[in-house]
């Protein structure tokens, strides 16, 4: 099972404008504890749980990505498509 994901998230996690590629769960759970804007929110602790079991291989890593995009919402980042 692979922890990359299809299509990574391009999102503006340090700063507005200054986008950064997560691309796969490794990435996203470093990116969730040490750069979230929020220390706490629903998403944010479903995508942590989510993304812990992708690693374990009992969620997927589609799974896991469609989280971390909910929290990276949840947060008001602005996403790159």
């Amino acid at each position: 099972m692979s922890n990359n994901w299809n299509k990574g998230v391009t999102l503006a996690l340090e700063a507005p404008g200054k986008f950064t590629t997560i691309s796969n769960l490794q990435q996203a759970s470093w990116a969730l504890i040490e750069d979230w804007p929020l220390d706490d929110g629903e998403a944010l602790n479903r995508a942590l749980l989510v993304i812990e079991a992708a690693i374990k291989g009992k969620k997927t890593a589609e799974q896991a990505r469609f989280a971390f995009i909910a929290a990276a919402h949840e947060a008001q980042i602005e996403i790159r498509d």
